[in-house]
């Protein structure tokens, strides 16, 4: 009995003499593997390669490949191209945009509405991330983040769905004040720039959400302590240590958001009515017509892309002097 025992306890601990070795046991001591990880960990250079070249492909090939593609059918005078047809660069598509007034309502009207809700989207999530990393215990954090990411379980188009539901001259809202008294005949919420706005910050609530949580989160309490002691009051520390140090939250949130905003286009559709209508309709007209069209759609899109970026790296800019001049 004690000689079979000692065979199995052999066999577990992976003896070369009875091949009881697990498969991973075995490779650790070929003789090719060892060669291909002191060639692939030979330096931090190349670790460090080996360990980007995935995320670098990702990008090349699902982000920067299809902008570029954009920016190369933009300055096209023809896409797709018939057989037989002769495809040449142009700059018409983008002196179009500059050349008819009636594109300029759209675009600015859609960098405005982008503003008004990112700021709206950032006053009503605040107090939320801040409720929930400063005042729930961190064993119930998770849970609390689950049950506010649920609605984002399900798709853009349905809830855009419960918002119109919501919304409705039927719907909860006008129910309610209806039943408490407030309004005879139902208020038309929906087709408006209200209704819209209401869209776009309850889809993107959760980008500005998460950002603000973690630069929340990371905040030592001791931090207000010590100014409580120094006689700060609730709104001087919030005003001169909360807020200071969740900037670098507020820029990431508030870059996603703007971002975003810029480029709906089933809430601007379901949501919207004829004086709310966004940029990114007056693109998707391109598209929906002949192909000849195409280049004046991605030159557009290409100019609104061009314009949210240069608006964000300018905030960016104002966030980053804000976080120096709290550090100094």
């Amino acid at each position: 009995m004690t000689l079979d025992t000692s065979t199995a306890t052999d066999a577990r601990s992976g003896d070369p003499k009875d091949g009881g070795r697990s498969v991973w046991a075995r490779l650790a001591t070929w003789t090719p593997y060892h060669a291909m990880m002191s060639l692939v960990t030979a330096s931090p250079r190349r670790q460090f390669l080996i360990l980007a070249i995935f995320p670098i492909i990702w990008v090349l090939t699902q982000h920067l490949g299809p902008m570029l593609q954009m920016l190369r059918v933009s300055l096209t005078d023809a896409y797709p191209v018939a057989p037989g047809v002769e495809q040449n660069l142009t700059l018409d598509n983008y002196a179009r945009f500059f050349a008819d007034s009636i594109f300029m309502m759209p675009f600015f009207r859609t960098l405005v509405y982008a503003a008004v809700f990112t700021f709206c989207t950032l006053i009503i999530t605040y107090p939320v991330a801040y409720f929930l990393a400063r005042h729930v215990s961190r064993k119930n954090q998770m849970l609390m983040l689950l049950l506010l990411l649920t609605p984002f379980w399900v798709g853009e188009i349905v809830r855009t769905y419960a918002i119109m539901i919501l919304l409705g001259n039927t719907g909860a809202l006008n129910l309610a004040l209806k039943w408490l008294g407030l309004i005879e005949q139902p208020i038309p919420f929906m087709y408006t720039s209200f209704s819209m706005g209401v869209g776009v910050v309850y889809l993107t609530a959760l980008y500005m959400l998460l950002p603000l949580y973690s630069a929340l989160e990371k905040l030592p309490k001791s931090m207000n302590e010590a100014a409580a002691d120094l006689g700060a009051g609730p709104w001087t520390r919030f005003r001169r240590v909360t807020l200071p140090m969740s900037i670098e939250g507020i820029s990431s949130g508030c870059t996603l958001v703007f971002l975003i905003s810029t480029g709906f286009y089933a809430v601007a559709v379901l949501l919207g009515g004829p004086s709310t209508t966004v940029f990114a309709e007056t693109i998707a007209g391109f598209f929906h017509v002949a192909g000849d069209q195409w280049p004046t759609g991605a030159a557009f899109a290409t100019i609104m892309f061009a314009t949210a970026l240069l608006i964000t790296g300018v905030f960016q800019m104002i966030m980053k002097s804000l976080r120096k001049g709290d550090l100094t």
